[in-house]
């Protein structure tokens, strides 16, 4: 993995530029001890690790908007960064750049039932909005593994999704507008309470855009009321292959569940060890299934799920009796990826996202790449939007190890790609998959998109050496060069 070799200039500018930057964000604002930074040198990502040039911690808009606009002018680079807790590498410091932190960003600044919304600062963890609503029976729907740590503004970077978002949607699907600023330091509003916007979808470009584009300094998300009832199935199969089968049933039947879970036999004797959720130990396969909505409906698709999973070969099969029981259906999983280090000393937690009737194939050959690469695999994904997170375990201290679990996965990743599905469903790009952008996309596809990242970031200052597998200067994208007022080739006819 390689990563933009450092602009010496820059390094020898690092006193100056602190000191500078000590002007805009006071106090204690500025980090630059080389202890101090050492927790700031990795993000979720835990095998790359590089500090970064210093780290700086605004409070405000204004001053996020003055940091940007003396690097825009001074070529600095800028790596944005939430809670730290992204997996793909998406806030890997530079040794010539700056993190920005957002963590002071951390305080809820409207409630709005009337219009069913939020207002927050970035800084904000994902749980975070729902403990602020849910006295009055509201709840933010996104829920990834990570909401009690991370921030609502990584979330809208990555486009996170949770368990909930088979039918709630993404970050995307519950935003309605974002304050953020542009490298030159302009600051902009897209959406807001109001239900649309006329003219291009400047929000939905934003959402998911990894902090190449700009750093988002304010929130608006949609906030829903709890519904009356909600019960989750614990379905136990014999194979995966039968809990896949089961997935698409459930589907092609027309129900929609609250949230539909996989996890392989592995990760249920994790997550049961650390949780003690009450899993079946003797099935191959496990699927939670979340019916919600009023009382008879959910009364009625639980027996139609139940039918359904009997006809696929289910051997157990339990429903939650109360609020407590579903929470502990739900702690189980949401726990699966740290429970995994106590079956191993280091996991990497991979994001692809496949056709849900591909799933008994892609489960058959990601046994078949375990048996090849050596390596264990434990399987937790959201079963019903087909966005798998394979957890590849290995140890960093035997040689070898760590490049034959990221071989693996770019493996299980190109086989995503292959099966009709796409490289990431809520981790990102980052470093991670930067690599492997083109297995998806072709040089005229990468080009377009480095195109819009040029028309916000022409110098290519804000994270630099994520997404894209080879950067390219802007003024390379079929710009012509024109040398002393004279066009190349000067007798082609131009149109």
């Amino acid at each position: 993995m390689q990563m933009p070799d450092p602009d010496q200039t820059i390094l020898a500018r690092r006193e100056e530029i602190a000191n500078h930057l000590r002007t805009i964000v006071p106090g204690e604002g500025v980090v630059v001890s080389p202890q101090e930074l050492r927790v700031y040198e990795s993000d979720g990502l835990t095998a790359y690790r590089q500090p970064p040039l210093l780290a700086i911690l605004p409070e405000t808009a204004q001053q996020v908007s003055e940091i940007l606009a003396y690097c825009h002018a001074e070529g600095i680079k800028v790596v944005p960064r939430g809670s730290g807790t992204s997996l793909s590498g998406g806030a890997l410091p530079l040794a010539d750049g700056i993190l920005l932190c957002m963590g002071k960003f951390n305080r809820v600044l409207d409630v709005d039932y009337d219009n069913r919304c939020v207002v927050v600062q970035p800084g904000v963890t994902n749980l975070g909005i729902t403990k602020a609503v849910e006295q009055d029976s509201f709840y933010y729907a996104p829920d990834p593994s990570s909401q009690i740590a991370c921030s609502i503004g990584g979330n809208v970077a990555e486009n996170a999704g949770g368990v909930h978002c088979l039918k709630y949607g993404l970050t995307t699907n519950n935003l309605l507008g974002i304050e953020m600023v542009l490298i030159d330091g302009s600051i902009l509003r897209f959406g807001g309470k109001h239900l649309d916007s006329p003219g291009y979808d400047l929000l939905g470009l934003m959402t998911g855009s990894e902090g190449l584009l700009g750093v988002v300094t304010e929130v608006t998300v949609r906030i829903l009321p709890k519904p009356e009832t909600a019960r989750a199935l614990l379905l136990g199969f014999p194979s995966s292959e039968q809990a896949g089968d089961c997935v698409a049933a459930i589907i092609s039947e027309g129900i929609i569940p609250g949230g539909m879970e996989m996890m392989d036999k592995p990760a249920i004797e994790a997550a049961e060890a650390f949780v003690q959720a009450g899993y079946p130990l003797d099935v191959e396969a496990l699927l939670i299934v979340e019916l919600d909505g009023p009382q008879a409906e959910v009364d009625h698709l639980i027996g139609r799920v139940s039918e359904i999973s009997g006809n696929c070969g289910a051997q157990t099969s339990r429903t939650s009796q109360n609020e407590e029981e579903r929470q502990l259906f739900w702690a189980g999983r949401k726990a699966a990826f740290p429970a995994i280090g106590r079956l191993s000393p280091d996991y990497y937690c991979m994001d692809g996202t496949i056709p849900r009737n591909k799933l008994p194939h892609v489960l058959r050959r990601m046994r078949e790449m375990s048996t090849d690469y050596g390596l264990r695999v434990a399987n937790v994904f959201h079963a019903g939007d087909g966005n798998l997170h394979p957890l590849i375990m290995y140890d960093a201290n035997n040689p070898g190890e760590l490049e034959r679990a990221e071989d693996f996965g770019s493996d299980i990743l190109r086989l995503c790609v292959e099966v009709g599905g796409v490289l990431t469903g809520e981790h990102g790009v980052g470093v991670e998959k930067r690599d492997l952008m083109s297995e998806m996309f072709t040089e005229i596809d990468l080009k377009q998109q480095l195109r819009v990242k040029c028309a916000f970031d022409s110098k290519a200052l804000l994270n630099p050496g994520k997404v894209f597998p080879e950067l390219h200067r802007c003024a390379e994208l079929g710009r012509m060069h024109i040398h002393k007022g004279k066009l190349p080739f000067p007798d082609i006819p131009r149109f």
